[in-house]
């Protein structure tokens, strides 16, 4: 029997992808909006893809707000994006 691969949906372009093909945005306890490297940190969790592309389209659709259900500064999407480029998953598409 084959083994069920988790899918999730990528919130910048609406892509369906396996969990491991996809960078984690997490919702702290405390409010904050960061990158989950390794996927496993406690709070509510959004996807993207690894693409900066995909992070400016949430951006411009509000996909991590409505994911959250809050409003996101654009210093939060600005420091994601220096995350991504820092964590070397970005590419350009």
């Amino acid at each position: 029997m084959a083994k069920k691969i988790p899918m999730r949906q990528c919130v910048g372009c609406g892509e369906m992808k396996s969990k491991k093909e996809m960078m984690r945005v997490l919702k702290t306890a405390e409010g904050d909006i960061v990158l989950d490297t390794t996927g496993r940190k406690n709070g509510r969790g959004a996807y993207l893809c690894f693409s900066e592309e995909c992070l400016k389209k949430a951006r411009k659709n509000h996909g991590l707000e409505r994911s959250f259900k809050i409003s996101i500064p654009e210093e939060v999407y600005d420091n994601l994006e220096k995350e991504y480029r820092d964590n070397g998953n970005a590419t350009k598409q």
